[in-house]
């Protein structure tokens, strides 16, 4: 019996791999929501803006997940992992044996306090707090964090008529995603649709009694607020594999297959952290939180879980991160990765505008490729990303792309 705990992305291309491959076994998906898998990406925009419903945002038709004959266990949570008795513990008081494991936990959002039981505080991670925050969303809306979340949440918000006014610690959106000054270009898409974006303010609490009123920052300055939009990231769901031995730092520590250290336990998606060789020398592993590693990692983990099963040899798990985020008008697509050790050059069109594409180098060496609103020079660069691309051949790339 295969169980995979998390019945997310990952955890339903795991399973899809796992019957695709010919495993005929019994699989168990266990779920802490009672929701049949869903779509993240829709629940900051399409969902939110209430363009779609909840029945727009199921991640499979239900006929497609009646025939991977899974077990579900849905509003359950795992809360232990006996690894060496390879048995699962269940917060409904249950237990659960296992032959192979697929850790799909995702993360949780991160929070701040929040006085006694008021209301109006929202976070965006599930499709309760998107259904929720749906329902109250108007008048003024006050987003904490520029991130993806936060700056999604935020255009739908000012697209639904709120008047949103954005709060970021750091000196730019997206620091640690893009970059200080790609992230300050994203910023100016929303400056220019009437988004109030602060950076570098620190909120020190809220305002408000049995609902919040507004966010106080250090210094003293109240920013009125009849909602606010918590989105300062994720934290990865281990704290129910605190004892089970398995190496936890940010995640799940894992080894190039995906594997968590015993030989039939893996992990994929958000709470998964492992080596990508192809970004070796640039991070020696990494944790991403997109939906297409997501999808990719649980079907390398099933693949992997199964060689193991059938005494064949596991396959490294390499690839060029992706991801994607409309916010606006504006279609941001990132390939590969960027850190501190990057610097950015804009290879085409201009921020002024509102359409431009980056190349991100570490040296002398490409790392990444951001565009906005410039699709067609993003996905062809995912060949230079897979194998170690000078600046000087980047750079000719680009030219030759964009040349008339």
């Amino acid at each position: 019996m295969i169980v995979i705990v998390g019945a997310s992305l990952a955890g339903v291309r795991a399973a899809e791999t796992l019957r695709a491959e010919g495993f005929t076994g019994h699989i168990v998906m266990v779920g802490a929501e009672t929701h049949m898998p869903y779509d993240r990406p829709p629940l900051s925009k399409k969902f939110l803006s209430g363009e779609w419903d909840t029945d727009r945002v199921g991640l499979r038709k239900q006929e497609m997940l009646d025939a991977l004959a899974i077990e579900w266990r849905l509003g359950v949570v795992a809360t232990a992992l006996d690894t060496t008795a390879h048995r699962l513990s269940l917060d409904d008081g249950s237990e659960m044996s296992y032959d192979g494991l697929i850790i799909c936990t995702g993360g949780i959002a991160r929070t701040i306090p929040v006085p006694g039981s008021m209301s109006g505080v929202h976070v965006l991670r599930t499709l309760d707090d998107a259904t929720r925050l749906r329902g109250e969303l108007a008048g003024d809306v006050v987003v904490i964090g520029a991130g993806f979340i936060g700056l999604e949440a935020a255009a739908t918000a000012t697209q639904r008529g709120c008047r949103v006014t954005v709060l970021e610690g750091l000196e730019a959106p997206l620091v640690r995603g893009l970059g200080a000054a790609m992230g300050g270009a994203i910023g100016d898409v929303h400056r220019r649709h009437g988004v109030d974006l602060r950076c570098g303010v620190r909120v020190s609490g809220l305002e408000g009694t049995s609902r919040v009123s507004g966010v106080r920052l250090d210094g003293g300055e109240v920013v009125p607020a009849d909602v606010v939009v918590v989105g300062i990231g994720v934290a990865p769901a281990t704290q129910w594999l605190e004892t089970s031995g398995l190496t936890l730092g940010d995640g799940v520590v894992c080894d190039q297959f995906l594997c968590a250290g015993p030989e039939r336990v893996f992990a994929a998606g958000d709470v998964a952290r492992w080596p990508n060789r192809l970004f070796a020398d640039l991070e020696p592993d990494m944790r991403v939180e997109h939906w297409t590693t997501a999808a990719e990692h649980g079907a390398a983990a099933a693949k992997n879980l199964l060689a193991r099963v059938r005494g064949e040899a596991p396959q490294d798990f390499v690839t060029v991160p992706f991801f994607w985020s409309d916010q606006f008008e504006a279609r941001i697509q990132f390939l590969g990765r960027a850190t501190a050790a990057t610097t950015a050059e804009v290879v085409a069109g201009d921020p002024a505008t509102g359409s431009w594409c980056a190349a991100y180098f570490a040296g002398d060496r490409l790392t990444g490729v951001l565009g906005v609103s410039m699709p067609r020079l993003v996905m062809p660069a995912r060949a230079l990303l897979a194998k170690h691309t000078t600046r000087a051949e980047a750079l000719a790339h680009f030219a030759a792309a964009t040349s008339p």
